[in-house]
């Protein structure tokens, strides 16, 4: 059971005469122990609650359209607490944080309830047979799943769990009750590349129709790596094997199944000096947040939105930082803009992560401090433009805690947080307000 936190003003549940306080017991005979149970249970049309005030227990019932909601509020999203990381992973980017940052940035999640909900991904080390069969029979999909190695020992090493290599058992049921599953592998050299990378793609490409996306991405490393499992960092000829081994598998899925399915992130390209594949490489981008095909999909956007610009009415500068990986990817980009627009000066500039040592060359592991540092002094222009990846979500604030309004006052210059996608970036360097035209889904007419 689960205590009710609130109740909506003017909703079934108010109506029902459920007070805060009470305890939600069951709904149409079935325990309710956290979100996936209500919201499940919700969306049938004839429900009977059963509730608890002051240790008595009493029902109500209802009927409903199918998906409308009772209005019941809970102290946390989840109903209970967050399920944490049992695993060790000796890749674990969080292991490899500095001290003294803030606190929930230290947190480890493995909770197959994000991954429905938010996308997050999970180990399946964390759950057991009850929690498979309720997402097989809520037939809960997809569910992304942090695989990393297909053989058992290797994934036990690699997870410093000796369970590990066990729960893969739960991988195979879940795609033999027709859930679809989108897999990540980060790839370490020397440990889970070349053979052992064969093994597990050839494994996965066995799940079937089940298997919906794999994304293969490097290790990231920091300088904050005292004591931890001796790794080292893709280089140019490591990385352009491992893209050997990804693009064959891909191409065997689309001969055999008519998708790629299996794909290498963008900074694995990038690490490997080699030309991004074209747009349409990428399908419907089932692994876009995993840095798969990310910088294709902002340069459509960003080509669509640009072609009808015209110099501007008068001159205008702007500054961009950006991560050392894409530089020379996104300054062939904005040639374009800067070709139709004679007025506009574009500064693309190259920071370097020294907060992580200088091995982290992505742009949305980028701080304040290494952005304010190497920007002063700089002619900035009119504004600074900034990714929204750099920042959490929902707040304007950088991984070291620095918001971009200190940014902004340090620089002694307009700092704006920009969109993700190609149209907003085209509007912000314009400054434009809102992204211009509509947005483009480059395989729609």
């Amino acid at each position: 059971m689960v205590k009710i936190d609130g109740v909506e003003p003017g909703s079934r549940a108010q109506r029902l005469g459920i007070l805060p306080g009470d305890l939600l017991v069951s709904m149409n005979g079935h325990e309710i122990d956290d979100i996936l149970d209500y919201r499940f249970f919700e969306t049938e049309r004839e429900l009977r609650l059963v509730l608890c005030r002051e240790g008595n227990e009493f029902v109500v019932e209802l009927a409903k359209p199918q998906y409308a909601a009772l209005g019941l509020e809970f102290e946390t999203y989840l109903m209970d607490a967050q399920r944490s990381c049992r695993n060790k992973c000796v890749f674990c980017f969080i292991d490899q944080l500095p001290p003294g940052m803030r606190e929930t940035l230290y947190f480890k999640d493995d909770d197959d309830r994000l991954s429905f909900l938010f996308g997050n991904y999970i180990t399946l080390t964390n759950i057991d047979d009850r929690e498979i069969h309720r997402i097989l029979q809520m037939h809960i999909s997809p569910i992304n799943v942090s695989v990393h190695a297909m053989d058992p020992a290797l994934r036990c090493k690699m997870m410093n769990n000796r369970f590990a290599g066990e729960s893969l058992r739960h991988l195979y049921r879940l795609a033999q009750g027709g859930i679809k599953l989108n897999c990540q592998i980060v790839l370490c050299p020397g440990l889970n590349d070349g053979k052992a990378l064969e093994f597990t793609l050839r494994e996965l490409c066995q799940l079937g129709e089940s298997l919906q996306s794999v994304a293969c991405v490097p290790v990231g490393l920091t300088r904050y790596r005292a004591g931890l499992f001796p790794l080292v960092p893709f280089g140019r000829d490591s990385a352009k094997a491992a893209l050997e081994t990804i693009e064959k598998w891909g191409e065997e899925c689309l001969a055999r199944r008519g998708a790629r399915t299996i794909f290498a992130s963008d900074e694995l390209y990038l690490l490997a000096e080699k030309e991004l594949p074209p747009v349409e490489f990428y399908e419907d981008f089932p692994q876009i947040e995993n840095g798969v095909g990310m910088l294709r999909d902002l340069e459509s956007g960003f080509l669509w939105a640009i072609e009808e610009a015209k110099p501007l009415e008068k001159p205008r500068q702007v500054t961009i930082p950006t991560g050392e990986g894409a530089f020379l990817f996104l300054e062939l980009m904005l040639d374009g803009l800067r070709k139709k627009c004679d007025n506009l000066t574009i500064s693309l500039v190259p920071i370097r992560n020294n907060f992580f040592g200088g091995t982290v060359n992505v742009t949305g592991l980028l701080t304040g401090q290494d952005i304010c540092a190497q920007l002063q002094g700089r002619e900035l222009g009119d504004e600074v433009l900034l990714a929204g990846n750099m920042m959490k979500a929902g707040e304007n604030i950088f991984l070291d805690d620095m918001t971009l309004e200190e940014l902004s006052r340090r620089l002694g210059k307009p700092a704006r947080r920009v969109g993700g996608s190609g149209e907003d970036l085209a509007a912000a360097i314009l400054g434009e307000a809102e992204p211009i035209g509509k947005l483009h889904n480059p395989y729609e007419p």
